[in-house]
């Protein structure tokens, strides 16, 4: 088995683990975007069918909500259902306090949306994305939902206040830079690894500035984060009110 073959057995088994341990009857599911996603929706689909619950679906993407509709699974929205009870979701990268960069796939708003509707926030990564400080895997930057006319006075601001550098993220396959499912641009800001933020304040302060959307910063939002190992173990690190946790390594369920 090759090393990239080893992760994506790794992302299988931390949402197989991470859906045993949440999935229920009669509940609202939440579904994020990504890579890892696809695991997730397979294995609810399999598990509904063999157990018959009943659930509703609400997804954070285009992509996310074709996976369900393919799969059989019903869809639903916010307008119908504001209360989600549990969300399964990726991220690029999450640190010890269960703080998360998300935004890679262009989807953070509507999935910060999903989040802050949901009783719990389940992140599922490989144990390459687990870092003890932000940045030290993710290399790509932050990214920053913003409104595009205020696109270059926001790079500018976060520049000035933070430092390093804000990217406007180009489109591969059309000319142009990227715009997100609700008509913004993204702004990947590649900040100083050797600097230490306080990433709550530093979440705080970008979403004052006039022009940002919202961030790719998930803090204080996740119960549990699932890290699939390459060694075929899980690792969980559980969600705490005061933002503490505690570290559990399990074996293969």
């Amino acid at each position: 088995m090759t090393k990239s073959d080893a992760l994506e057995s790794a992302k299988q088994i931390a949402c197989n683990s991470a859906i045993s341990d949440w999935l229920k009857d009669n509940q609202i599911i939440g579904l994020g975007s990504g890579t890892t996603i696809k695991y997730a929706v397979e294995y609810i689909a399999d598990k509904v069918k063999k157990e018959n619950l009943q659930i509703q679906c609400i997804p954070t993407s285009f992509q996310a909500r074709q996976l369900l509709i393919n799969h059989k699974l019903p869809v639903t929205d916010l307008d119908v259902c504001e209360q989600i009870d549990v969300t399964f979701d990726g991220a690029d990268e999450v640190d010890e306090h269960l703080h998360l960069i998300k935004g890679g796939g262009g989807c953070l708003l509507q999935e910060k949306i999903v989040a802050s509707c949901t009783k719990d926030f389940i992140a599922i990564v490989d144990e390459r994305k687990h870092s003890k400080k932000l940045g030290s895997y993710w290399t790509k930057g932050l990214p920053i939902e913003v409104v595009p006319m205020a696109f270059k006075p926001v790079q500018t601001r976060v520049q000035k206040l933070f430092g390093g550098q804000a990217i406007l993220r180009e489109a591969v396959s059309k000319m142009g830079p990227v715009v997100t499912d609700n008509g913004n641009f993204l702004l990947d800001w590649k900040f100083d690894t050797n600097k230490q933020y306080y990433w709550p304040d530093v979440n705080v302060q970008l979403s004052q500035i006039p022009g940002i959307v919202d961030t790719g910063l998930f803090i204080n939002m996740t119960s549990r984060i699932y890290i699939g190992n390459l060694n075929g173990t899980v690792t969980k690190l559980e969600g705490k009110s005061s933002n503490q946790h505690t570290l559990n390594n399990i074996s293969n369920f």
